[in-house]
């Protein structure tokens, strides 16, 4: 049976669902800056040694280097996964794609080394070494890290003198290419953990809304019931007393309790209903609060002093007209204007987003019908127009509604 903070429609509070909206939005845009740069950077990186594959004449050893440098690849590539991987933290233990890079890497130095070392034209394992040094600030911190970094060095020297090469050659392709990716890729990886932490403080302040209204309503509701429940309960037990020896009197402490029971339901009755009129300012603040994370500018207009009650009906029209804007389209600017007079108030959310395709023009699709059927029942309309260049949605209500 549904509680009475359930039927106030707390469990999923307006402004909360709206600050998610935008705060998704732009946490989606931010992983997917960062994932291409990232990407763009380190596969510049892994194309290097792809030449020693063309320039090295022996078949197998092209073969051997071509499956060494995939495998790496591969490796890399599931490990940026994990590591961009939406709602992942800085957890602890050890990932298994950071297990398969480090494998991939210990099995591509005598895969990859040899390829293009004997004709001294190509340092094909100097390449992919500051491929890794450039991918540490990514997957490990602090010492871990700078061993990581040691070992690779070491590890370019060995090659070198095992093939034959100039030790001097990759030791700086190594350096030179793993700190300049490592710069670029710690630059990148910092910016991205802000907005992972900027986005789980906006989810942490929703959830201590959300807590911090229950816990009002459960106060309101103490406040509203403790009195008449403690009065309800010493009539109830006086009632129960005078049973026996006086049922008139049993009787009159009935109809008090019925009278009480019945006026601490209505009271209740309107703290909800209370807390579903949700006033119509309170949302067009919330509302470019969280256009305004989501880079869109918004511009909102209002009358001066109270508006009708009957505004509150126009709440679920800036609701499903801002959702629209936000996950269809590609909007940057939007303008909401409320005019009030002694028969209606108007309300009318214009943006520059409007979609060019067809099909997603309809003036009335999906939320918006229904709206306008909910509205229709108060005396209201709801008219959308995409024409122009921008997408407008007007909605009044009578005030006599």
């Amino acid at each position: 049976m549904p509680s009475a903070a359930d039927d106030a429609g707390l469990g999923a509070v307006p402004p909360i669902a709206w600050a998610e909206v935008g705060v998704d939005a732009a946490y989606r845009r931010a992983r997917t800056g960062t994932v291409a740069l990232v990407v763009v950077m380190l596969v510049s990186g892994v194309a290097m040694p792809v030449v020693g594959l063309v320039v090295e004449e022996r078949p197998l050893w092209r073969v051997l280097g071509g499956a060494g440098i995939a495998a790496f690849t591969a490796a890399l590539a599931w490990a940026l996964h994990d590591e961009f991987r939406p709602g992942d933290g800085d957890g602890g233990g050890v990932r298994a794609s950071s297990v398969a890079l480090v494998a991939a890497t210990v099995a591509s130095v005598p895969l990859v080394g040899p390829v293009g070392a004997p004709s001294g034209e190509w340092e094909s394992w100097a390449w992919l070494a500051g491929v890794v040094v450039g991918v540490v600030p990514l997957l490990l911190r602090g010492l871990a890290a700078v061993l990581a970094v040691v070992v690779t060095v070491a590890t370019a020297v060995g090659v070198a003198l095992a093939v034959g090469g100039s030790v001097l050659a990759y030791v700086v392709i190594t350096l030179s290419v793993g700190v300049t990716l490592a710069l670029a890729n710690g630059l990148q990886l910092g910016m991205w953990r802000l907005v992972v932490q900027a986005r789980d403080g906006q989810e942490a302040r929703a959830r201590l809304a959300a807590t911090e209204e229950r816990l009002r309503f459960a106060r309101d509701v103490h406040d509203l019931l403790g009195h008449d429940l403690s009065v309800i309960a010493l009539k109830a037990e006086l009632a129960k007393r005078l049973a026996p020896v006086d049922a008139d009197r049993a009787g009159e402490q009935a109809a008090e309790i019925q009278r009480l029971a019945g006026a601490a339901l209505e009271q209740v009755r309107r703290a909800v209903h209370g807390y579903r009129a949700i006033d119509l300012r309170d949302q067009l603040d919330a509302v470019r609060h969280v256009l305004d994370s989501a880079g869109v500018r918004c511009t909102v207009r209002l009358p001066e002093g109270e508006l009708p009650p009957v505004a509150t009906h126009l709440v679920p029209v800036l609701r499903e007209a801002v959702t629209n804007l936000l996950r269809h389209s590609r909007a940057v600017h939007c303008t909401i204007d409320v005019e009030a007079s002694a028969e209606q108030v108007r309300m009318v959310v214009t943006n520059d987003g409007v979609s060019t395709r067809t099909d997603e023009r309809d003036p009335h699709s999906h939320g918006l019908r229904g709206l306008a059927d909910r509205l229709a029942e108060v005396g209201g309309t709801v008219v959308a127009d995409g024409s122009a260049g921008t997408f407008t949605v007007t909605a009044t209500v009578p005030v006599a509604a």
